[in-house]
């Protein structure tokens, strides 16, 4: 718009009175100068639009501080808008409008005169505080143009020909003005600048929020950029291990293969009973099929380890010679001639009926250690596995109350594993051990199940062959396994 059509306007206006109807918007702030289209939807609007007299089609129009308020009060309105012009209004298929508006100069609401069918309010035109020829200003202007030039580089949203609107505009405050309008930003950081009259101030607010948004925009720029670096990398390394994986497939070293072929030879060279043998295999299957990145691969592979890791045939020799027994049991133990005695007698009775039968199972009583701590009793068993030639572990019972530590928990739960008895069999490398149950009167029991009920299974000699732990869910033979108990009290 030139100068002299500007002038027209603003004597027409003084004409008139200083009452004027207020157009709400919600989240659009108009400066001088700015021609915008504006929809038009809520019914005071509509109202005021349709009518405006044909002769003085001004409005003042103001924004909300709340856009989000479908029916704003006198108070969710800021103080300060924008006169303007109503230039042209369209019907819209939806009963609705939309209006081209300019504006015209920053007034000041003093009053509301009218709230229906629309908001009428006096207002008092606002002029910027006059400015000496400051060569300060004129600096800031072009500081102004500059920085706006930087934003264009980076914004998407803006080009070339907006610079070419700002290099026409002369007077600084028109320039901080316009520059603003054409942001993004938010609706207080544009009232700011509306409502600030000094010119040197509004433009240096102006060049404030340009540098923010410069600022803003660059840092979503290098955000993105590490964001699609790291994506580049994730699927460059991931396009190298699949060619990794064709290359060493066409060479046959293919990893999972080799993995799998492992653990296939793991299971035939453990000699397991048939019915476990089977299991392994179908586990082996259904693990070829997983995902190696998929939890469930570690849970079944944890799973396998375990059944090619246990002593299903490794049986260490026995060798009971009742008189190497008495040297060895005086070696490790002074005077306990009666426990000594005892224990000889079992090992005799043990050596005739593997000399009668070398293949049978041997059964017989368990024996049971009773005293109070520090008199030899877990010392003892350890000696009668070095006269017998077996391996030796030990269990502490005390203080055990979940009957899981005995019989393991079921694979459904998260960091499941075989109970004590499996677990220490593994430990042993046999399945023959001497197998001490420490501290076996110290057993609870709660919530959670009764162990001692538990052991029953694993000490009775008519069970113990066919021993089912609630991880392995296949039987293991605790037949050859020779139990001692210990106890405090008798």
């Amino acid at each position: 718009m030139s100068d002299q059509i500007e002038k027209d306007m603003s004597e027409e206006l003084l004409e008139e009175s200083e009452s004027y109807p207020i157009m709400p918007l919600r989240n659009t702030v108009l400066f001088p100068q700015q021609v915008i289209p504006i929809y038009i939807g809520r019914d005071k609007s509509l109202k005021l639009i349709n009518e405006l007299p044909t002769n003085s089609k001004h409005i003042v129009v103001v924004a909300q501080e709340d856009g989000s308020i479908e029916d704003p009060n006198p108070e969710d309105l800021y103080s300060f808008g924008t006169l303007a012009m109503v230039l042209k209004v369209f019907d819209m298929p939806d009963n609705s409008k939309s209006a081209i508006v300019q504006g015209i100069d920053r007034v000041k609401i003093l009053s509301f005169e009218e709230s229906e069918p629309y908001y009428r309010a006096a207002i008092q035109r606002m002029s910027d505080k006059a400015q000496e020829d400051d060569v300060e200003l004129e600096a800031m202007a072009n500081n102004l143009r500059t920085v706006f030039d930087e934003l264009i580089q980076v914004a998407p949203n803006l080009s070339e020909e907006h610079t070419g609107m700002l290099s026409n505009i002369q007077k600084p405050s028109r320039l901080a003005d316009r520059a603003v309008s054409l942001l993004t930003v938010p609706n207080p950081e544009k009232q700011d600048v509306l409502e600030e009259l000094n010119i040197k101030k509004r433009v240096e607010k102006a060049i404030k929020i340009l540098t923010k948004e410069i600022q803003r925009i660059k840092l979503g720029e290098e955000i993105q950029t590490e964001v699609h670096d790291e994506i580049a990398k994730s699927q460059r390394e991931y396009y190298l291990r699949e060619q990794m994986k064709a290359i060493k497939r066409e060479l046959g070293e293919d990893e999972s293969h080799v993995e799998l072929k492992e653990i296939e030879d793991a299971i035939k060279a453990a000699k397991m009973p048939e019915e476990a043998e089977k299991v392994a295999l179908k586990e082996l299957d259904r693990l070829s099929k997983i995902p190696t990145q998929s939890p469930e691969y570690t849970v079944s592979r944890t799973y396998l380890d375990w059944l090619t890791e246990l002593p299903w045939s490794k049986t260490s020799e026995d060798s009971i010679n009742v008189p190497d027994a008495k040297t060895i049991l005086d070696e490790d133990h002074f005077g306990l001639d009666k426990v000594k005695e005892r224990i000889l007698e079992y090992l005799a009775v043990r050596a005739l009926k593997m000399k009668k039968n070398p293949e049978g199972a041997i059964r017989g009583p368990i024996l049971c250690f009773a005293g109070p701590p520090g008199v030899g009793k877990t010392s003892l068993g350890r000696s009668i596995a070095r006269s017998m030639g077996r391996k030796f572990v030990r269990i502490s019972l005390g203080g055990v109350r979940d009957e899981a530590e005995i019989r393991g928990h079921r694979r459904t739960y998260i960091g499941a594993l075989p109970g004590r008895i499996i677990q220490y069999l593994k430990k042993a490398g046999t399945n023959n051990p001497v197998f001490m149950l420490d501290e076996i009167d110290k057993l609870g029991m709660d919530f959670r199940g009764d162990p001692s009920s538990a052991l029953l299974e694993v000490l009775d000699p008519e069970q113990n062959n066919t021993f089912n732990d609630h991880y392995l869910e296949v039987d293991f033979d605790l037949s050859k396994v020779m139990f001692i108990a210990t106890a405090n009290y008798q």
